[in-house]
């Protein structure tokens, strides 16, 4: 069984070096979360470590401390080169660990780059052949790199897989065995996971040596500080009554999830007509337009971001109040991370699920799951028999029928710049699944009906195809085909 513990010492009395030291103290943290007063130990005397922790348990400072620590313990001699290697599933997620990197080694003669897809591939390519000493990387992405002989790993001295079971979710497992067949043998490795399934146990078995498994408490169900609700209300009344929510005075900032990347797009429009200052982000939005997305939500330029479970990983936005699940998650771990989002960092928030009674059945799923009752509630003032007569969702025929109006009225969609190219994204005449909208090493496989038949604007950055990919399966490419990251 994993370790567990209340922690009993600060990071000061950890007597890290001075620079890291003023590091953590400029960042405020001064008391270590579960996960950090069990991992840092280990980890620092060089053992693998094996580590159980939920979304926003405070596992990035857990695992780039000791790290760093390592890194400038023993500086290397010579000519620059990669000596960690940090993978984690998503591209928001790498920044976000860029992110905190950047900002422990502010004072530290160490470089740092994160490797991920949807951008230029020569500048990543650049600093892996200058010997970048920490890279922060998707695993689809690095891959490439590797095998266009830009990435020499063959001198790393720690390897963190970071939410290795959503990697696993995703369908990186090949690539990631793939990927550490290329590293030494000696090395450190930590592997952090929500989760615990046998793939992953069996990942551990394989690439670490004798690794101390550690773990945080109320591992399976949101956290303790977070207040669940759930509100019963019918399907086309959901984004009305999602606007009256945001209009409550306790709402300052709110992230609210969709099923799908057709319905966010919906769901963002309809909000940005009720005066509610939203954005979006999903996996069809260019690299640009997502990296816009999440940095105006957190500066606050964006009162509300609408977003899928995918590109939702790695988003970290301080005192982040409110979660709202406009749609049930058919996934009760996909739940605990939605809701994991809020109440970070020893915080407390609001997860707010609307639910149909159509989707009654899932969410009694998640209360069993989690082993806890969702309170049930409604909204004063609120009128709930009022009938809406436009749809969420358009009817497949009508998209289809929009999608082929569009492209007859754009010279049959050869992608020739025209009316409606979209700033950063392919042009809205561009045929389905050209390699503008679908870019992979391998096999283009078809956009998801909801990327390509969307009778939404193109928006600024919004990709025609699915360029990212859609939601891999266990153990292979999934439904969005070229690999995500």
């Amino acid at each position: 069984m994993p370790e567990t513990l209340t922690p009993t010492f600060t990071f000061q009395d950890l007597q890290l070096p001075a620079a890291l030291d003023r590091a953590i103290t400029k960042l405020g943290y001064t008391q270590p979360t579960e996960i950090q007063a069990l991992s840092l130990p280990p980890a620092r005397q060089g053992r693998d470590v094996l580590g159980t922790a939920a979304t926003g348990s405070g596992k990035t400072v857990a695992f780039l401390l000791p790290l760093l620590e390592r890194l400038m313990s023993t500086p290397s001699t010579g000519k620059r080169h990669t000596r960690a290697l940090v993978l984690a599933p998503t591209r928001e997620l790498a920044a976000q660990i860029e992110e905190v990197a950047r900002a422990l080694t502010a004072e530290l003669p160490l470089k740092v780059v994160s490797i991920f897809g949807g951008v230029g591939q020569n500048p990543q390519a650049t600093a892996l052949r200058a010997g970048t000493e920490l890279v922060i990387a998707t695993p689809g992405r690095l891959l490439d790199h590797i095998n266009q002989g830009n990435a020499d790993l063959g001198r790393i001295e720690v390897l963190v897989l970071d939410e290795a079971d959503r990697m696993l979710d995703l369908g990186f497992l090949p690539d990631i065995r793939r990927i550490l067949k290329t590293l030494p043998s000696e090395r450190q490795t930590m592997l952090f996971s929500a989760t615990m399934p046998s793939d992953i146990e069996k990942l551990a078995r394989d690439f670490q040596r004798s690794p101390l498994r550690v773990g945080v408490q109320h591992q399976g169900k949101p956290a303790e500080r977070i207040r669940e609700l759930a509100y019963p209300v019918s399907s086309e009344l959901k984004v009305d009554l999602t606007a009256q929510l945001l209009a409550g005075s306790d709402v300052e900032q709110a992230l609210v999830f969709t099923r799908t990347k057709h319905r966010a797009n919906r769901v963002a429009e309809k909000l940005e007509r009720a005066g509610i200052s939203v954005t979006r982000i999903h996996g069809n939005r260019s690299q640009s337009a997502r990296t816009e997305a999440l940095g105006g939500f957190k500066s606050g330029k964006y009162r509300v971001m609408v977003a899928t479970d995918i590109a939702a990983r790695g988003i970290d936005v301080d005192s982040l109040g409110h979660v709202i699940n406009f749609d049930v998650p058919v996934s009760a771990e996909d739940y605990v991370h939605r809701a994991g989002r809020t109440a970070r960092a020893g915080k407390s928030g609001t997860a707010i699920t609307l639910f149909s009674p159509q989707e009654e059945n899932e969410l009694r799923a998640i209360e069993r799951f989690t082993g806890k009752g969702i309170e049930r509630a409604r909204l004063e003032g609120f009128d709930y028999s009022a009938r809406s007569d436009e749809k969420l969702e358009v009817p497949l025929s009508q998209r289809l029928a929009a999608h082929r109006a569009q492209r007859n009225g754009q010279g049959r969609g050869q992608g020739q710049p025209g009316r409606g190219q979209g700033q950063g994204g392919r042009p809205q005449g561009a045929a389905s699944g050209s390699a503008q909208g679908n870019r992979s090493g391998g096999q283009r496989a078809p956009a998801a009906e909801n990327a390509r038949y969307s009778t939404v604007a193109s928006q600024p950055g919004e990709a025609g195809g699915n360029r990212s990919g859609g939601q891999r399966g266990r153990g292979g490419r999934g439904r969005g085909g070229p690999r995500q990251g």
